[in-house]
C-alpha cells in the first residue's frame, strides 16, 4: 500500500513526465531500485493526454489548485537537528492565462454522447474561465491532447525515445516525433500516446481505422511581403516530390537538389560555411545562390528554424535531420503515435515496472531532506509522513517552490486546442495528419506551429479534426494564436449549417493556455539544491522531444555512469529465472512416476494424444 511503502531505494523519481519516466524506466532497467511518484491522478504531467470529459476535469481541477493556500504542514516535527527540509510546491504553477471558447451546440448533435462527459449547457457561443470550463463542454472529442508538448510534439510532441521527426507543425507534445528516437532502442510500444493510465482514450470507431496514418506535410505560399494562408500546399519532400513539383522552376529544383545534398554531408565540407558560423542561417542561405522561394522553402519547412534565433550550425543540423528521416517509415520524415503524446511517458514507465519499479500516482511529496553536515539529500517525507531514503533524487520543475525557483527566468509557450469540422489541406481523403508552419508577420512574434489530427490518429471522432497550435509566447496565448486561429477558421456560428460550402474549416471549440518551457534553464539558477537532486524539464517549444531525451540519458549517465542507456531488452527465451538450472532435474524425476500413472484418462484430458510432447 502507498502508506506502507519500503523505507529505501536507490532512487526516487517525483513527477511522471517524459523525462522522469525514460530515466526511471533506464535506472530500473540497470538494476536499481526505483521509486515513481506523482501527485496526480494521471500520468504525463504535462506530457498528458485527455479525453474530451478528461480535459474538462483538468481545467476544474486546475482552477481549484490555484486557490488552494499552503498551510503549515506536520512534516517539519519530523526533521531532525541535523537535518533542513526543502518544501515542494503543492500547487501546479506551470499553466496560466486559461481561456476556453465553445462555438457548437450540443443541440446539433444530440445523438452523439461521450461516456463519462460531464453536464453541457446549451450556449452557442461561450467565453469562459476555469471555473465555467467544466460546463461549457458543448462537442464530444474522443481525444484531446495537452501537452503540448509542449505541445509539440511535442503534439507539443512525444517520444519514443527520438522516433522519427514528430509532426511538424504541430508543436504540441502530442505529435510525432523524431526519428532519431528509434536508433536509441528506447521506443517501448509504437502505439504511444499522450496522456495519462487512467485517461487513456479510446475511440470508438476503430475497426475502419487504417493501418497507417498518410502525414501531409504541408506549407503556406509566401506571396510578396505577407503569407497567403489561403494557399496551403503539400511540401515536397522525397527526390521524386521535387522533381514533380509545380512550385519550383527546374533550375530552382537544381539548385535546391544541390543544397539539399551538401546539408546531407556538410561535416566532410567544413570550409563551405565555416566563414558563415557567426551569422543567423537566414543570412547563410542568402549567400548559397538560392532564390527568395527556396530559401523560404529550406528555412521554414525543411530547418522549421527561426529566422533571428537560429545560427548557420544550428540551420543544416535540422535540414540534415529532416533529410536523415526520409524514407525511413514513408514519404515523410514525421512519426505521430495513436492517441496523442501521453502514451510515450507511459512506455517507459511501464517498462520501469516490468523491471522492478514502484508506482504511486496521487501520492504527494512534502519535502526533501537534506543532511546539513554532508549537504546532500539523504530522504522525503510523503503525505503519510513516511520517511523514505534514497541515494539519488529527481525532481519534475513544477515540483519545486517558489523559494527554490526564485531566481529562475522562464520562458513561456503559447498553445491552443481546437476541434473543427473538416481539414485545412483541401484533399480527397479525410484521413490524413497535415503539419504546416505559420510564419512571424511582425517583428517580436514567432511562427506558429500548426498540427492537424484526423480521426485515424485515434485523437477525435470520426467526422472532426483536432488542431493543435503552438508557438514561443510574446504575450498570451490567445493573442499569440488567435490571429492565426482567424485566418485558418471560421466560427461556427458565423455560418448556417443550410448555407453553400464555407472555404474555411468551421471552430467548434478551442482552448487557450500559457505553459511554461524550463527546457533552457540552468540548474546552478535553483536555490541551495543538493548535488544529488537532479530537475526535469516540462515540455520544450521544439517539433520533436530531442531536449527529453538528451536530458534524459545526461542525467542517467551521472546517476549510472558505468551503465548503458536504456539497453533492448532481452529476448524472453534468453531469460534464467532463479531455480531454473535445478528445475530438469526435478522435472525428469516427477515424470517417472507420471508414466507409470494408472490414470491415462486424466493425462489426456491435459494433451491431445495428437500433439507431440513438449
Amino acid at each position: 500500500m502507498a502508506d506502507n511503502l519500503p523505507s529505501e531505494f536507490d532512487v526516487i523519481v517525483i513527477g511522471t513526465g517524459l523525462p522522469e519516466s525514460i530515466i526511471a524506466a533506464a535506472c530500473s532497467r540497470s538494476g536499481q531500485r526505483v521509486l515513481h511518484v506523482d501527485s496526480r491522478s494521471y500520468y504525463g504531467g504535462n506530457w498528458a493526454s485527455f479525453s474530451f470529459s478528461g480535459l474538462l476535469s483538468w481545467l476544474k481541477e486546475h482552477q481549484e489548485n490555484s486557490d488552494i493556500v499552503n498551510e503549515c504542514p506536520a512534516w517539519q516535527e519530523k526533521i531532525h537537528e541535523n537535518e533542513e527540509a526543502i518544501a515542494l510546491s503543492r500547487t501546479d504553477k506551470t499553466i496560466q492565462h486559461v481561456e476556453v471558447f465553445c462555438y457548437a451546440c450540443q443541440d446539433l448533435h444530440e445523438d452523439v454522447e461521450e461516456a463519462g462527459a460531464l453536464q453541457k449547457n446549451h450556449a452557442s457561443v461561450t467565453s469562459v474561465n476555469c471555473t465555467e470550463a467544466a460546463d461549457s463542454a458543448c462537442l464530444p472529442v474522443e481525444d484531446e491532447s495537452l501537452r503540448t508538448t509542449s505541445c509539440e510534439i511535442p503534439a507539443e510532441q512525444t517520444p519514443s525515445s527520438d522516433p522519427e521527426r514528430a509532426l511538424e507543425v504541430n508543436d504540441v507534445q502530442v505529435t510525432g516525433e523524431k526519428e532519431n528516437c528509434c536508433d536509441d532502442n528506447t521506443c517501448v510500444p509504437s502505439t504511444a500516446a499522450k496522456e495519462t493510465s487512467e485517461n487513456v482514450p479510446v475511440a470508438e470507431d476503430t475497426a475502419e481505422q487504417p493501418k497507417k496514418n498518410r502525414i501531409t506535410y504541408s506549407q503556406i505560399i509566401k506571396e510578396g511581403r505577407r503569407f497567403n494562408i489561403d494557399l496551403v500546399s503539400k511540401v515536397p519532400c522525397s527526390r521524386a516530390d521535387v522533381f514533380n513539383s509545380k512550385q519550383l522552376t527546374m533550375v530552382e529544383k537544381r539548385m535546391l537538389m544541390k543544397f539539399l545534398t551538401f546539408c546531407m554531408e556538410y561535416e566532410e565540407h567544413p570550409d563551405e560555411y565555416k566563414a558563415y558560423e557567426e551569422i543567423t542561417f537566414s543570412e547563410y542561405l542568402k549567400t548559397q545562390k538560392l532564390t527568395p522561394s527556396l530559401q523560404y522553402f529550406v528555412l521554414h519547412s525543411m530547418a522549421m528554424t527561426s529566422e533571428t534565433g537560429s545560427s548557420t550550425i544550428d540551420g543544416l543540423k535540422a535540414t540534415k535531420n529532416f533529410l536523415h528521416s526520409l524514407g525511413r517509415y514513408g514519404n515523410t520524415p514525421f512519426l505521430f503515435p495513436l492517441y496523442g503524446q501521453g502514451e510515450l511517458p507511459q512506455c517507459f514507465c511501464r517498462m520501469c515496472a516490468v523491471f522492478g519499479g514502484i508506482y504511486c500516482l496521487r501520492h504527494s511529496v512534502q519535502c526533501l531532506v537534506v543532511d546539513k553536515e554532508s549537504g546532500k539529500c539523504k530522504a522525503i517525507i510523503d503525505q503519510y509522513g513516511q520517511r523514505i531514503i534514497s541515494k539519488h533524487f529527481l525532481v519534475e520543475d513544477s515540483y519545486l517552490s517558489e523559494n527554490t525557483c526564485a531566481h529562475v527566468q522562464y520562458r513561456q509557450i503559447s498553445r491552443a486546442i481546437l476541434i473543427t469540422d473538416r481539414s485545412v489541406l483541401k484533399t480527397d481523403s479525410d484521413q490524413q495528419i497535415s503539419i504546416l508552419t505559420v510564419p512571424a508577420e511582425e517583428p517580436g512574434t514567432f511562427a506558429v506551429r500548426v498540427i492537424e489530427l484526423c480521426s485515424s490518429t485515434m485523437t477525435c471522432m470520426k467526422g472532426s479534426y483536432l488542431v493543435h497550435l503552438t508557438c514561443t509566447s510574446s504575450k498570451t496565448a490567445r493573442e499569440d494564436l488567435e490571429p492565426v486561429v482567424q485566418k485558418l477558421f471560421t466560427p461556427y456560428t458565423e455560418t448556417e449549417i443550410e448555407n453553400e460550402e464555407i472555404e474555411k474549416p468551421r471552430l467548434l471549440w478551442g482552448l487557450y493556455f500559457n505553459m511554461r518551457d524550463s527546457s533552457d534553464v540552468n540548474r546552478n539558477t535553483y536555490n541551495d539544491l543538493p548535488s544529488n537532486v537532479y530537475v526535469c524539464s516540462g515540455p520544450d517549444c521544439a517539433l520533436g522531444n530531442d531536449n527529453a531525451v538528451k536530458q534524459a540519458e545526461a542525467l542517467f549517465q551521472q546517476i549510472c555512469p558505468n551503465e548503458d542507456f536504456c539497453p533492448p531488452p532481452p529476448n524472453p527465451e534468453d531469460i534464467i529465472l532463479d531455480g531454473d538450472s535445478l528445475q530438469p532435474e526435478a522435472s525428469e524425476s516427477s515424470a517417472l512416476p507420471e508414466a507409470s500413472s494408472e490414470t491415462p484418462k486424466e493425462s489426456s484430458n491435459l494433451r491431445n494424444p495428437e500433439e507431440p510432447s513438449k
